[in-house]
């Protein structure tokens, strides 16, 4: 006659458990034997990474009894990734686990089993908070406890009360299917699986339990409550708000931020007013500063090329131009900068230059712009700050008339902070990228053991060795920040040019310079955040507020050559964006739907 098979496999979560393993094994066999057949059951000690006698005990009690596996790890995986790993290796189809300190009554292992290897339930799960049970929770454990399963609650609308007890069982088909989705490794591992098991409509039971807490906790009341609440906002992205946006939802919700900011001008202009400044506009200086604009895209083709070039791709200027082109006008079409992704998947349609080494060269882009824009700022601003040119600034953001300028205020904030974050976020990537350590990953995993957290910090990483692949090239750095300078300066001249068309503009040329390139690089920072298709509102917000703070120019003049040196910029990249795909045979649509797998495609591609 044959052995019976394995039902029920047991795993046992082990990180430096050697004061307590042996007597947890003991005790989960002994319990298993009083209610399931002999030869049913197998208890797997997951022993995730320890550096204590955890692995040489869990070896001899394997030695010892060939009901017991040990699953070891040579680094560690993370509770929930030692748990997957070991259900893997698991021979039951019911598929049990609890915390090895025993904290949960071994009374309630009957039940936890019964509950799936019945079928009446695809999920079980041990419960501190529902009524029935008998707890002893601390206040340093209970208070946190009960406002992290509330905010799971309100935010992942779960109906269970304790996602965190270390006591549940699951049904082998149903797990695996919910694991393809289950992104945490950790302590939010338990969590993640009962939301998406309810979410996917699996039979969930939550039944009362008593627990006595034993030893301390090894959960890190700042880094882990850190990590598992930025996992809660993750999940709700990825189940809540994700699956709703698509093409149209964010089309409507950039046109409608895009109205509201304007409606928002009008409260505090006559639109009159602007409308009469932009007809009296100089228009031969207009289609001047057009042809200036223009200028600067060979320049955005040859910056790209020598980017190339340093990550080991040859390509023609023009081509780039092309497609540097062709991404814009996806920027200003769709909201989110969905169009930068274009660029990728149309250097590897066209020139089969792979998705990483495309989203490579972008993300070094970014920094070069980055960098140049906060330079000519803050350069700017020092300068103004020097001679007493700032003045006018507190008065026009920060007082309470009519034309006080709400809009140019929150584009400003917006600008600031975004400057603030950019700098500081490119600084530490720079600092990593001419350093041996990451700083940036030292940093997000000290705060955060959430696997996305480690994502980020991959992220991250990668970019800071694409940057280093420019920066540690001192003549491509010096080509590519000069080239940088230039494309700005050039975007910068456009706007002044613009300005000076208008009527009512009698400034110095110096005042002029300083003011333009001030409020330009101010509203380019500002529309860094994807908040509206191309940054529109926000730019004409920040550019309108800093040169009516600066000069003795007019809200209504000041806006409307905004509203014009933007137009002017858009309709340039537009009609080049348009010719790009004409020529290379691009669909925009197309591309913008392709970019999103070619991300997908370029995060594995680096793995």
């Amino acid at each position: 006659m044959s052995p019976p098979a394995v039902e029920v496999s047991v795993v046992l979560p082990a990180y430096n458990e050697e004061a307590t393993i042996r007597e947890t094994v003991e005790t989960t066999l002994s319990t298993l034997a009083d209610f399931l057949p002999a030869g049913t059951f197998e208890v797997l000690v997951a022993e995730d990474g320890c550096d204590d006698r955890t692995p040489e005990i869990a070896d001899e009690l394997a030695a010892a009894d060939e009901r017991v596996r040990h699953v070891h790890s040579d680094e560690r995986l993370g509770r929930g990734g030692a748990l997957e790993r070991a259900f893997e290796e698991a021979d039951g189809d019911t598929l049990v686990y609890f915390d090895t300190d025993m904290a949960t009554d071994m009374r309630h292992l009957e039940e936890l089993v019964e509950s799936v290897r019945s079928g009446e339930y695809d999920v079980a799960t041990g419960s501190r908070w529902i009524e029935g049970r008998e707890a002893d929770r601390p206040a340093k454990r209970g208070v946190p406890s009960r406002g992290y399963n509330a905010l799971v609650r309100l935010f992942l609308r779960s109906n269970l009360r304790d996602h965190q007890c270390g006591f549940k069982a699951f049904d082998r088909a149903a797990l695996e299917a919910l694991l393809d989705d289950v992104d945490d490794d950790h302590w939010f591992w338990d969590t993640e699986v009962l939301v998406r098991a309810q979410r996917s409509g699996y039979r969930v039971k939550e039944f009362p339990v008593d627990w006595t807490p034993k030893g301390d906790t090894k959960v890190d009341l700042v880094r882990d409550v850190f990590g598992m609440g930025s996992a809660i906002l993750r999940t709700w992205w990825q189940v809540a708000v994700s699956p709703r946006i698509d093409r149209r939802v964010t089309l409507g919700a950039g046109t409608l931020l895009v109205v509201v900011a304007l409606a928002l001008m009008t409260q505090y202009l006559d639109p009159e007013r602007v409308i009469d400044s932009m007809a009296g506009a100089d228009r031969g200086l207009v289609a001047l500063s057009a042809v200036i604009y223009l200028l600067s895209w060979p320049l955005r083709g040859v910056r790209y090329r020598d980017i190339l070039a340093e990550l080991g791709y040859e390509e023609r200027v023009g081509f780039l131009t092309g497609a540097v082109f062709i991404s814009q006008t996806g920027n200003l079409v769709f909201p989110a900068r969905a169009g930068d992704a274009v660029r990728a998947y149309v250097v590897k349609a066209r020139r089969s230059i792979p998705y990483p080494t495309g989203f490579a060269s972008l993300a070094i882009e970014r920094v070069f712009d980055l960098l140049t824009i906060a330079t000519l700022a803050g350069a700017v601003f020092l300068g103004l700050a020097a001679t007493g040119g700032t003045g006018g600034l507190e008065s026009t953001l920060f007082g309470s008339g009519r034309e006080a300028g709400q809009s140019g205020r929150y584009a400003v904030t917006v600008a600031a902070g975004v400057g603030a974050a950019a700098i500081a976020g490119v600084a530490l990537i720079v600092a990593t990228a001419r350093s041996d350590r990451n700083l940036v990953r030292e940093g997000v995993t000290r705060l955060s053991s959430d696997s996305y957290a480690e994502y980020v910090a991959g992220v991250v990483e990668q970019f800071a060795g694409d940057v280093q692949a420019v920066a540690g090239n001192g003549r491509a750095f010096v080509r590519v920040g000069a080239s940088s300078l230039l494309i700005w300066g050039l975007d910068v001249v456009t706007a002044i040019v613009v300005l000076a068309a208008f009527d009512g503009v009698d400034l110095a040329l110096p005042t002029l310079l300083a003011v333009g390139f001030f409020a330009v690089s101010v509203g380019n920072l500002a529309k860094v955040l994807p908040l509206s298709p191309g940054g529109v509102g926000l730019y004409e917000g920040a550019f309108t507020a800093l040169v009516v703070g600066l000069t003795p120019i007019g809200w209504g003049v000041a806006l409307a050559a905004a509203i014009v040196d933007h137009a002017v910029k858009n309709v340039v990249t537009i009609v080049g964006g348009v010719a790009s795909m004409l020529l290379f045979n691009v669909s925009l649509t197309t591309a913008v739907e392709e970019s999103a797998d070619a991300r997908e495609t370029a995060a594995v591609d680096t793995d």
